[in-house]
């Protein structure tokens, strides 16, 4: 031990051979290569070999030279959606989300010392319920998938009933993530077959009954087509089972609000409100409901109230700090919040505001249609189902679509999604969308291309 007025100094002695086997021993494999052998073969280790004695300016060229490998929408047009959609940013919204107020604030448990962002957190919760036609919202949940899950464990509390009917398309991996959180439980899970696109009625009346916590449908569904929200919302309430929508929130520029055709929960992906693709996240869960279930909202809330000289506040409400952690009593068991990405969706409402925002779902609209009618003139395509959508579609295909893709890679294009994958009854389909980012030039451009690859 040093003593008073010295510095002890400790030597740094890295692990031995020894040491690391001891390690390996006690957690049960033989070696390092044991732990990662689940990765798949085919991904490519992750190796930067730089040789020693580079300067800076020779690292970043090489650095920069490996980056431009990634193929992304900066270097090819992008024609993708399925939950996931290029949007442009306002450099406003990216100058303000990178403040470091908003990037180094931590959870605001201490009200006095974050009124900065509890009024950002209210001011986000009011604008989704503006945009919902919804009473209460939170301040976010983790992503899309789980919102549509915890709306779905909320509805079976509150009846007190045991199966969940999902109505037409909604998300293949939203639907996976809803059985991995049930899966060990005896609640059932009925998913409605389809119509030319949409929920079948008649199998949704054959399965909405009195067992039935709720109805889901998600609006535009995962093909882009616009579903029977008015009558699934009538059938629901008929049997007193719950009405859960998903919406994709651009939409919301041009379509109703769920409130207005009766939903009780809402939730989204809020992705597509200023949030970079990022590679699949992170993302942004929303979640809105009737004012009834506000004390079963799972998540953090920020209120608004006044203090003991009656001047406006803020602060986190209705919740404990430690309700996440009472096991069975907590309204939600997940403690991920996405405060950043959430006042990034302010930032960006706020940036568009109520005419441009309205503007950005019209764009959005008018792109998709014309491609979608440009490309049924190449021949070959027709449409997968005959529906009306919002700025996705799908269609049939005169190649496999994997084959088009990789063509259309080639040539500069990332094509649309397979939805081969999802289920074997779409094989031949192929879901695209427009974006206000594409101009009727690169829409012709593509639309050119796939006649070129699809005939040659």
């Amino acid at each position: 031990m040093a003593h008073e007025g010295e510095v002890e100094r400790v030597k740094y002695t890295p692990h031995t051979p020894t040491d690391r086997q001891r390690i390996l021993d006690a957690i049960g494999v033989k070696q390092f290569e044991d732990l990662v052998k689940g990765i798949p073969s085919q991904i490519p280790k992750a190796q930067l070999e730089l040789p020693l004695g580079l300067t800076e300016p020779e690292v970043m060229r090489r650095v920069e030279a490996l980056a431009k490998k990634n193929l992304t929408t900066q270097t090819h047009a992008c024609f993708m959606g399925a939950g996931a959609y290029e949007h442009w940013i306002p450099s406003v919204v990216r100058y303000l989300s990178s403040r470091g107020e908003f990037l180094t604030a931590y959870t605001p448990y201490q009200a006095e010392a974050s009124q900065g962002s509890l009024q950002a957190l209210y001011e986000f919760q009011t604008l989704w319920c503006e945009l919902t036609g919804m009473e209460v919202a939170n301040a976010s949940l983790y992503d899309g998938a789980t919102a549509l899950a915890e709306a779905a464990l909320l509805a079976l509390r509150e009846t007190e009933r045991s199966k969940l009917v999902v109505a037409g398309a909604v998300h293949p991996e939203s639907i996976e993530v809803l059985r991995t959180y049930l899966a060990h439980t005896k609640v059932e899970i009925i998913t409605s077959g389809l119509e030319a696109g949409v929920a079948s009625l008649k199998d949704a009346k054959a399965f909405v009954d009195e067992k039935t916590a709720a109805v889901i449908v998600q609006q535009p569904n995962f093909l882009g087509a616009l579903e029977p929200v008015e009558a699934l919302g009538k059938l629901a309430k008929s049997k007193g089972a719950l009405y859960i929508v998903a919406v994709e929130p651009v939409s919301l520029g041009v379509l109703k609000p769920p409130g207005v055709y009766g939903a009780d929960i809402v939730v989204a992906e809020g992705q597509s409100l200023g949030l970079e693709l990022n590679y699949g996240g992170p993302y942004l869960g929303l979640f809105a409901c009737k004012s009834q279930f506000l004390r079963k909202i799972p998540g953090r809330i920020s209120g608004m109230t006044v203090d003991t000289q009656g001047r406006r506040g803020f602060t986190l409400t209705l919740q404990t700090r430690e309700q996440h952690i009472r096991r069975s009593k907590a309204t939600s068991n997940i403690c991920t919040n996405e405060t950043m990405c959430a006042l990034t969706a302010l930032f960006y409402l706020g940036a568009l505001g109520k005419g441009g925002f309205q503007d950005l779902a019209v764009q959005n609209t008018a792109k998709a249609h014309y491609l979608y009618q440009e490309l049924l003139k190449v021949p070959g395509f027709k449409p997968l189902f005959e529906a009306p959508f919002f700025n996705e579609f799908a269609l049939k295909t005169p190649i496999p679509v994997a084959d088009l893709n990789e063509k259309l890679l080639s040539k500069g294009f990332l094509g649309g999604v397979d939805l081969g994958v999802f289920q074997k009854e779409w094989s031949e389909g192929w879901l695209l969308c427009a974006t206000e980012t594409k101009s009727k030039e690169s829409i012709d451009a593509f639309v050119e291309t796939v006649g070129e690859v699809t005939q040659g």
